[in-house]
């Protein structure tokens, strides 16, 4: 690194306790794009009510946002070389509250899609940023304790955001949860200016170097549409149309390999360095991203509908029984991230992903009748799996990495959870929609019944599944025999 670099200056300024601040600062523009992505779910029933939504077209209002963030990650490497840490990163902030104040004060169903897909936008390129932080900011035995913190931080507000949107729902109706993201985004801004460098990763200066991979770009988004709306126009009648979307999207992603092999052939810098699948630990860490990210965010447009469609609770119900297990969710994180440190990520994270399984399998036991409390209790069991998965996935697949990987490894792994997050979204919707009909029942009855619950139990089985299946990859995640450079 140049010693004058604006890096090297401001860890000067602040010593030792620099990188946790500039983890600090990137952790609240973290929270603010994690919570757009998912609070969102608790107003879905009133938005659909406000502007007569079927279940297809409100679920892109998730969807959407999710397809936006998937492909938006790709470019982060890019941008961060170009514009460096804080243009890049202060960017996003100013997208992501232009993206929450057009939402909420939008009139037409369309507007609210395009601000949510300008929120998704920017919450694509900031994702994996802090990942790019740890591993470079941080010694390899102080990685696990970063990822932890950080990901406490991260998940307390998503864990308080559905409690006191629903209150807000219920209060100020559905417009009022897109507000939210203002004082984190402003917020975020402010530190950006103290505490984030100008220098791209590594301290390296910022420069107008090679282009964008547009084409790429293209390819993936391409793909990505596809597959979404291949998943759709599955439970349709018009079974070939699915077919030949679902195999666009299988064209475009051999076409996106081979695309992205011949950039490098051509000196180009590609959109995802393929490169990173001959680590094998990367490449296990990426299947069980993939299908994590299936089961995570499908549940979490799932859940709120459950709850409020099939148990008839109310908006405010359902963030106040979400706020306990987001809770134990943050300090769970806390605690793994030490144990990341010391102990090996492939059991931390099939931990996380049985308890996350049993937790989806558990909720079958649940009726009309039953108590509140073992619907937290159900709840507790999975966010204690994902405190176990998420602070040890991306350092079991990352760690091995050379350093300049990094950054495209950061993206690679958060694109394809994401990606895995969007087909989720939608498999979920589709599978209730189905199941749904077979039961003989529709959402748009307002009587839950026990066809209705019975819907809900089927897809809360296939993510259990989803999960089961995620161990055995996760299970490859060998830690590296090689010793770590020092962090650049």
């Amino acid at each position: 690194m140049n010693p004058s670099s604006p890096t090297v200056s401001l860890r000067e300024r602040y010593g030792e306790r620099y990188r946790w601040l500039l983890l600090l600062s990137v952790m609240v523009g973290t929270m603010a794009s994690i919570m757009s992505s998912t609070i969102v779910n608790v107003a879905i029933p009133g938005m659909s009510h406000h502007f007569s939504l079927g279940q297809d077209r409100a679920q892109w209002v998730s969807s959407g946002f999710m397809v936006a963030m998937t492909v938006s990650m790709l470019t982060t490497p890019w941008l961060l070389a170009r514009h460096g840490y804080r243009r890049t990163y202060v960017g996003t902030m100013v997208l992501l509250l232009a993206g929450g104040i057009a939402g909420g004060l939008a009139n037409d169903f369309s507007l609210v899609l395009i601000a949510r897909v300008a929120e998704g936008l920017a919450a694509g390129v900031v994702q994996p940023i802090p990942a790019i932080i740890i591993l470079r900011a941080f010694e390899p035995h102080e990685q696990g304790r970063a990822s932890g913190i950080f990901g406490m931080g991260v998940v307390l507000a998503p864990a308080i955001g559905p409690s006191i949107g629903g209150v807000l729902v219920d209060l100020f109706g559905w417009r009022s949860i897109f507000f939210m993201v203002v004082p984190f985004c402003l917020a975020s801004i402010w530190l950006a200016y103290k505490f984030v460098p100008v220098t791209a990763p590594g301290g390296a200066a910022a420069e107008r170097g090679q282009g964008l991979d547009w084409r790429g770009l293209i390819i993936g988004t391409v793909g990505t549409l596809c597959l979404l709306n291949g998943l759709v126009e599955l439970r349709g009648d018009a079974p070939l149309q699915a077919l030949v979307l679902l195999a666009g999207a299988a064209t475009s992603l051999a076409l996106f390999v081979w695309w992205q092999k011949r950039r490098v052939v051509q000196g180009d810098a590609p959109l995802m360095n393929m490169g990173l699948f001959n680590y094998r630990q990367f490449t296990m860490g990426s299947a069980v991203a993939f299908i994590y990210g299936t089961a995570l965010f499908g549940s979490t447009y799932l859940l709120p509908v459950y709850m409020q469609v099939a148990l008839s609770l109310s908006p405010s119900h359902v963030g106040t029984i979400m706020l306990p297990a987001g809770i134990v969710l943050a300090f769970t994180i806390a605690g793994v991230g030490r144990l990341a440190d010391r102990h090996p990520t492939r059991w931390l994270v099939s931990i996380g992903l049985a308890l996350l399984a049993i937790s989806f399998a558990l909720m079958v036991m649940l009726d009309l009748g039953s108590t509140l409390w073992l619907l937290v209790a159900f709840a507790i069991i999975g966010r204690v799996g994902l405190g176990f998965i998420l602070p040890s996935l991306n350092l079991g697949a990352m760690r091995p990495l050379a350093k300049p990987l990094i950054p495209q490894g950061a993206s690679a792994i958060s694109f394809l959870r994401m990606l895995g997050g969007a087909a989720g979204v939608s498999l979920c919707a589709i599978m209730l929609e189905w199941r749904l009909a077979a039961h003989g029942d529709s959402l748009a009855n307002t009587a839950s019944s026990a066809a209705r619950i019975a819907a809900f139990d089927e897809v809360f089985l296939m993510l259990a599944a989803l999960c089961a299946l995620a161990i055995f990859a996760a299970w490859q995640l060998r830690e590296p025999t090689a010793p770590h450079d020092p962090p650049a």
